[in-house]
């Protein structure tokens, strides 16, 4: 009996050893390949960045995930439980595997194969950490015992808390959405802070099937999953009998999530995409969650694209019709038209001619609504009737003016920009780069590099206030003809009527726009102050030293000129365009600011006091504050009696200049108030001519008239 007695213990040991090698053998084996734990302390999950104009309203959202990142400490305690009761209720004892878990699973598992169901799972949140964060998620023993290991090394390195953090921010919910952050908002447009327990509950719902208990596709099976969460809720304490029987009987409400962006800003979002993305990188921008504040006045940016739309319009009727898009004859024509893409903020419609005679003309709408044209409404094709200007089947753009009436429509040729500038700061408070950034992203405001014309004259006669000329400083406007070397053409510029005018005061020069007082003040003045004085205003980098570019030969962006006439209004001081305010990273703490000035005695006023703080300011002194009154008063001068005038009947204090380049191919004009700067430009973004009278006082001036 003894020695029955021995064999046994010596088989038990002989076993227990074996199984002990054996174990140590295998976890020393899935050890070898295992990914580095530690990368999780300083892990930081994809997260949307957000543009928000100056007032907080959304105008772009970066992103490759659907993902806010919210830390534990702002979790709600309903959330925490929901998730707790729905994937793993020992979470904050377990050491990172459930072995009660694991003893059940097994069991039901071997029902569920005799009985041929689905088998169950027994992961444990940090389990699924491991799996989300460091694996792949294919089934199989060896990524379960990876999976087991790495959750043991995890509860040693990290607190719950954070794993818990991770586990709620990385998490994928459906609907494209990751975190709870996300989904709340996707399918309750609330903040997580704002769910009840039901809401909690159909959240916790979500991850083990994400598509199949999606309530948007099958709003009984994510009811009856819900329903299973706030029965565990009910078993663990976490909620009573009488609120689980009646959150139990509540109805699913999802409201789903509308995210409306300011269309109107594309334009302005794109060039703050570009600027963050060179400063910061794509990675940061599109996974970094930063909150971009802009200065984008979305009142300011409404109104700069509606005229410029009105005014490139006009432009194009004053040059007639250019024809149908397209002949289609077919009954489904509405499928043949997908590739005329147009930007829907035109409020256009594409539209097909059914019936064409003299005075009328009738379509047919994409949606098959039936309207018609008047006669009155195509005056500006210079058509005698509409059997001269359509025919059947012709595919139209239209707009609509009131019941079954609209306008023909037709997308201008020519293309522009505005800029809205606060002189003081250089803040950008609203930018437009074309007639549709879904047409063309290509902005014209900052990318186009094009002849300022005599737009750029004010910087010449400002280099001439700053070196002894007086606006009443008397210049001769007669022909000029100056050799510009051996082997080329003499240069002869011209006035815009090719008339002469003799001695003139320097007022009369900028207010008529003379082409040939101008470039006589640019000789007596000396073409390398005026090319210093470009380069300090940052108008030019490396201009070339020649006379032409007195009269705005030189090429510049037109963001570049309004922020040098910004100059003029804020006494002299050079300021650097911000489209940017403030960018703040995924904790809120501020990485860039582009306010710079500074408060002088801030921390010695009390609020109690009378006392004003003064914020001063460290611009760059360019020209000196008499020089830019005095090109003030001569600007206003351009508005009151020059090339400017027709803004004159509106009666409000503006000054500005017009620019218009040989044969009338760019167009501009620059003005500001006391409080604004806005620049336009008008022109084609192959360089021709606009057409014999189109000016700058013609094209640009009406635009920035509205």
């Amino acid at each position: 009996m003894l020695i029955y007695f021995k064999k046994i213990i010596k088989l038990t040991i002989v076993t227990f050893t074996l199984g002990l090698l054996f174990s140590i053998s295998t976890l020393w084996y899935f050890s070898l390949d295992l990914p580095d734990y530690k990368i999780l302390a300083n892990y930081k999950p994809p997260i949307s960045s957000r543009v928000h104009s100056g007032e907080g309203q959304l105008i772009a959202e970066y992103a490759l995930q659907k993902r806010l990142f919210i830390p534990y400490d702002s979790v709600p305690k309903n959330i925490i439980y929901s998730f707790l009761s729905a994937e793993d209720k020992n979470f904050f004892s377990h050491p990172g595997i459930d072995a009660k878990s694991i003893t059940r699973a097994i069991i039901n598992n071997l029902k569920n194969i005799y009985s041929e169901k689905r088998l169950q799972g027994a992961s444990t949140i940090t389990q699924q950490v491991a799996k989300n964060f460091l694996l792949t998620s294919e089934i199989s023993i060896k990524r379960k015992i990876k999976e087991a290991i790495l959750a043991f090394r995890i509860e040693r390195a990290y607190s719950k808390e954070r794993i818990m953090e991770l586990y709620l921010n990385q998490i994928y919910l459906g609907e494209g959405t990751y975190g709870i952050a996300a989904a709340s908002l996707e399918y309750f447009d609330k903040a997580v802070n704002d769910l009840n327990y039901e809401e909690a509950a159909l959240l916790a719902a979500l991850p083990k099937a994400p598509n199949k208990y999606n309530p948007f596709k099958s709003i009984e099976r994510a009811k009856t999953r819900r329903n299973f969460v706030l029965k565990n809720l009910y078993d663990n304490s976490y909620i009573n009998y009488t609120e689980y029987k009646d959150l139990k009987k509540k109805e699913i409400k999802t409201k789903k999530r509308k995210i409306k962006l300011l269309e109107e800003a594309n334009f302005y979002s794109e060039e703050v995409r570009r600027i963050v993305t060179d400063t910061y990188g794509y990675d940061e921008l599109y996974k970094g969650g930063l909150s971009i504040r802009t200065p984008l006045n979305s009142n300011y940016q409404i109104k700069a694209l509606e005229a410029l739309r009105e005014g490139l319009e006009k432009y194009d009727k004053r040059h007639g019709w250019r024809g149908p898009i397209t002949n289609l004859n077919s009954v489904d024509w509405q499928k043949d038209i997908k590739e005329f893409i147009y930007d829907k903020s035109l409020h256009w419609e594409l539209a097909k001619v059914i019936d064409v005679n003299q005075l009328s003309l009738k379509i047919e709408i994409e949606n098959k609504e039936v309207g018609f044209i008047d006669f009155k409404n195509i005056k500006w094709t210079r058509k005698k009737s509409f059997e001269d200007l359509l025919k059947l089947n012709d595919i139209i753009y239209v707009q609509k003016i009131k019941k079954n009436k609209w306008s023909l429509k037709q997308l201008p040729k020519i293309n522009g920009a505005i800029v809205v500038m606060d002189p003081y700061t250089g803040r950008v408070l609203a930018m437009v780069g074309g007639f549709s950034f879904k047409l063309s992203e290509f902005n014209r405001a900052t990318q186009a590099k094009r002849q300022p014309g005599s737009a750029f004259k004010p910087i010449v006669y400002a280099a001439a206030l700053e070196n002894g000329f007086t606006p009443s400083t008397l210049i001769l406007d007669a022909p000029f003809v100056m050799d510009q070397g051996e082997g080329l053409k003499t240069w002869k510029p011209e006035n815009y009527g090719k008339k002469f005018y003799g001695p003139s005061t320097l007022r009369t020069g900028l207010e008529k726009s003379r082409n040939l007082m101008t470039v006589r003040v640019a000789l007596d003045v000396g073409i390398n102050k005026i090319i210093n004085m470009t380069k300090k205003l940052n108008i030019y980098e490396k201009p070339e030293e020649v006379f032409s570019i007195s009269l705005g030969t030189a090429e510049t962006t037109l963001l570049k000129l309004t922020s040098a006439y910004s100059t003029f209004v804020n006494g002299g001081k050079k300021i650097i365009p911000i489209m940017i305010d403030r960018i703040q990273d995924r904790r809120g703490k501020t990485i860039y600011n582009a306010d710079k000035r500074k408060c002088i005695t801030c921390e010695q006023i009390s609020y109690l006091s009378d006392q004003v703080p003064k914020i001063e300011d460290n611009f760059e002194q360019i020209i000196s504050p008499e020089t830019a009154y005095q090109m003030i008063s001569m600007l206003e001068g351009v508005v009151q009696r020059g090339t400017g005038r027709k803004l004159k009947h509106l009666n409000l204090n503006l000054a500005g200049k017009t620019g218009t380049t040989n044969k009338n191919t760019d167009t501009w004009f620059i003005g500001f108030t006391s409080k604004l700067a806005v620049g336009v430009y008008v022109g084609m973004d192959n360089p021709k001519s606009l057409g014999k009278f189109e000016t700058g006082a013609k094209t640009a001036l009406p635009i920035f008239k509205d």
